[in-house]
């Protein structure tokens, strides 16, 4: 077997008109996928109601969550976000100016 490293910001889409959501890994219940924004959030009537549990970091650029019932939450690099299964959250803001890079896991 060989391992190889990979670079979380590398191969950065040329095309981002969409959010895009990579998965790195997953096994079982457990997912880690990279999110790539710049200028994108979430329908101002959308939430994101998860079975799962979901911890995010930014890595690079920023964004704001919106957390139903609690304060928006503005995250820049290094910032870290727990969110507990059915805790309804959207994203209201990510910057235009430089790719939003996040470490999502699901668990």
């Amino acid at each position: 077997m060989s391992l190889k490293p990979n670079n979380i910001f590398e191969f950065l889409p040329a095309n981002l008109d969409t959010e895009v959501f990579e998965n790195i890994f997953q096994s079982g219940e457990l997912k880690v996928e990279r999110i790539i924004s710049k200028g994108h959030s979430s329908p101002a009537t959308q939430w994101y109601d998860q079975a799962q549990s979901e911890w995010v970091m930014i890595l690079q650029g920023e964004a704001i969550v919106a957390v139903e019932n609690d304060e928006d939450q503005h995250l820049l690099p290094g910032s870290y976000l727990n969110i507990p299964a059915h805790t309804r959250h959207r994203v209201k803001w990510t910057s235009s100016e430089v790719e939003t890079i996040w470490l999502a896991i699901h668990y």
